[in-house]
């Protein structure tokens, strides 16, 4: 086998990344729990992985079965991904299968959750609050010049409430999240290995529909229309879909000013330096909203001319 010690490295890789989720490191080795499974499916066949993959599921499954239920849970992911880079995919739609796939096991877990254990949600997330800001409140009462720092349970009921409205933007985010990071490494990995993998188009390409427009203006009636009134689902489609496009806005404009870079031969360092701003500072989308509404980009280009 061409890459044997390389893939056993892999292997040795992916049971650290797995034993790393008992430790703090949890929330940063999440996002690259399923390169070592993507590189090894995509670059071995499917006995050479079943036999890569067996030790490390023997070894965790010896410390405690729950390592079982999360290596389940992440290699679907990685199944998927690796089968799109075998396939040649495009990266954009191996990035969105990665994606999917993710956000569907989130949805699958509630589901079974609510039907198994009869898992609620809304009370683990009030519970989890008000076990976090318990000792907040006490340490308040007790010291009168801290008292701001109580916070009542109208308040965490109003919390928990907030962050229940944006776990599906959240959840969204999350996962085309840890798709691009596995993506992006995974790729000059397997290009290493001679395995060539499509890149993602050139950040001067970066173009949303412009109908994206009209789903922003649609969110933004919900949101004026609902605002006052008691209708949880309206309110969680603007709580989730306006913050979303804005994020897809600000991509638009950092597409924008790498393409006027391209176009007028400026440095590789000045998009980059322009699109900090986009990101530190929000209201600088409306820099993507122009750019969708109107052909500056052919203007640029004309202007070129």
């Amino acid at each position: 086998m061409k890459f044997r010690w390389t893939s056993v490295a892999w292997s040795v890789a992916y049971l650290l990344l797995l034993l790393s989720l008992s430790t703090p490191l949890l929330i940063i080795t999440t996002l690259f729990m399923i390169i070592p499974a993507v590189v090894l499916f995509t670059t071995l066949s499917t006995k050479q992985f079943i036999l890569h993959l067996l030790p490390v599921l023997l070894i965790v499954s010896l410390i405690t079965p729950m390592y079982l239920i999360i290596v389940a849970y992440f290699i679907l992911p990685a199944l998927i991904m690796g089968r799109w880079y075998k396939k040649r995919a495009s990266a954009l739609s191996t990035i969105l299968a990665g994606t999917i796939t993710i956000i569907g096991e989130f949805l699958l877990l509630l589901l079974l959750g609510k039907a198994l254990f009869n898992f609620d949600l809304s009370s683990y997330v009030n519970d989890v609050l008000q076990l976090v800001t318990s000792p907040l409140s006490d340490f308040g009462s007790t010291n009168p010049l801290l008292s701001d720092m109580s916070i009542t349970s109208e308040e965490v009921r109003q919390i928990s409430y907030m962050t229940v409205q944006m776990i599906p933007m959240t959840m969204i985010v999350t996962s085309f999240l840890i798709a691009v990071i596995t993506h992006s490494i995974v790729r000059p990995i397997l290009n290493s290995m001679e395995y060539a993998v499509p890149r993602l188009a050139p950040a001067r390409e970066w173009r949303l529909p412009r109908s994206f427009i009209w789903y922003y203006l649609l969110g933004v009636m919900i949101q004026l229309l609902f605002s006052g009134a008691n209708s949880n689902f309206m309110l969680m489609i603007s709580a989730n879909l306006l913050p979303l496009l804005r994020i897809g806005f600000m991509i638009q404009a950092i597409g924008f000013f790498f393409f006027v870079a391209h176009e007028q031969k400026w440095n590789k360092i000045v998009p980059i330096l322009l699109a900090v701003p986009i990101i530190l500072l929000p209201p600088l989308r409306i820099i993507g909203i122009i750019d969708l509404v109107f052909p500056l980009r052919e203007l640029v280009t004309k202007s070129k001319r």
